[in-house]
């Protein structure tokens, strides 16, 4: 069952959903808005890379802390929402582009979509320009949807990612 509004906000009042900083105007009908950070972690030139279960992308990009970034066409960065989210081990996340970003070539979420419960953490962005356009992202710009599904039983992520 996906939470809209009222339930969201009931979540939030009853402290089970943390979302800091929360913007309240970020609440849309089902969904809440996530704005990128400053923080973008960008990949050296082409080389090889060899994937394995300890392959790790902070090894293999630099992080840049600044307030834009440009995408040149076929560019792929990582970046990282502003807001730390914190799930109950009820809920679960989906992240979503924005339509609007979407329909300029942009995507924020190349596979990993998903957010598991009991998670507390910033959530990253696999962030692709797929137009024939340079894209300017800047920090704060509301990039993607956070979407809440209520998951049958109790579960608390305890991956590799839960503390980015």
């Amino acid at each position: 069952m996906i939470l809209t509004k009222k339930e969201i906000l009931q979540e939030i009042k009853q402290k089970r959903l943390q979302i800091t900083p929360l913007n309240s105007k970020n609440i849309g009908p089902a969904s809440i808005d996530l704005t990128l950070s400053n923080e973008f972690r960008v990949f050296p030139p082409a080389k090889e890379i060899t994937l394995t279960e300890k392959t790790d992308a902070e090894s293999i990009t630099f992080l840049k802390k600044q307030k834009s970034i440009i995408l040149q066409p076929a560019d792929f960065i990582l970046a990282i929402t502003k807001e730390k989210i914190t799930l109950p081990q009820d809920l679960c996340g989906l992240l979503s582009g924005r339509s609007r970003f979407a329909r300029m070539g942009l995507l924020i979420d190349v596979t990993a979509f998903f957010i598991h419960p009991g998670v507390s953490n910033r959530q990253v962005f696999e962030i692709k320009n797929i137009s024939r356009n340079t894209i300017t992202l800047t920090e704060g710009l509301k990039i993607a949807q956070l979407i809440l599904v209520r998951a049958e039983g109790k579960a608390k992520y305890s991956g590799k990612f839960k503390k980015q």
